[in-house]
């Protein structure tokens, strides 16, 4: 049961995506800049979590912060290139082939990961199952890309 309140969350999350992509779209529109939107949009989340923070009383990080390793680095990184990404793609391909192109690699990317142990994550074979799954998800997206 617990995992299924975390894969609702999941879900949720998702699904706040492609608002966020369509809504840093408009702020690019409107600025004139995708870059300038992109950072409108960072110092919004930078100051959401900051509240956050405060509200549930999370401590500041200590110098074990400077332990992690460089990859850890790597997620505000991602973020920012999803962030960019989105906000002057979304105009072009539109939202929902933006978002399947994005989770293909998402998939793509995962199943690698899962199956190299890469960046501290528990090794997970690849099995027939995944692999068809991949194949399924580059088929719906390969579908909803193709335009007639």
């Amino acid at each position: 049961m617990q995992q299924a309140i975390y894969l609702l969350l999941a879900f949720f999350a998702g699904a706040a995506l492609p608002i966020q992509g369509s809504a840093n779209a408009e702020l690019s529109r409107i600025l004139g800049n995708p870059v300038t939107a992109s950072l409108i949009s960072a110092l919004v989340s930078i100051t959401l979590m900051l509240l956050l923070s405060l509200f549930f009383r999370i401590p500041l990080p200590d110098s074990a912060v400077l332990r992690a390793p460089w990859w850890a680095w790597l997620g505000g990184i991602m973020g920012v290139f999803f962030l960019v990404t989105s906000t002057f793609t979304v105009p072009v391909t539109g939202t929902a082939n933006f978002l399947v192109t994005v989770i293909t690699g998402q998939v793509i990317a995962a199943l690698l990961i899962d199956k190299l142990g890469l960046l501290n994550v528990p090794v997970h074979p690849l099995s027939l199952s995944r692999i068809m799954g991949v194949i399924f998800v580059i088929a719906g997206a390969v579908m909803i890309n193709y335009r007639r």
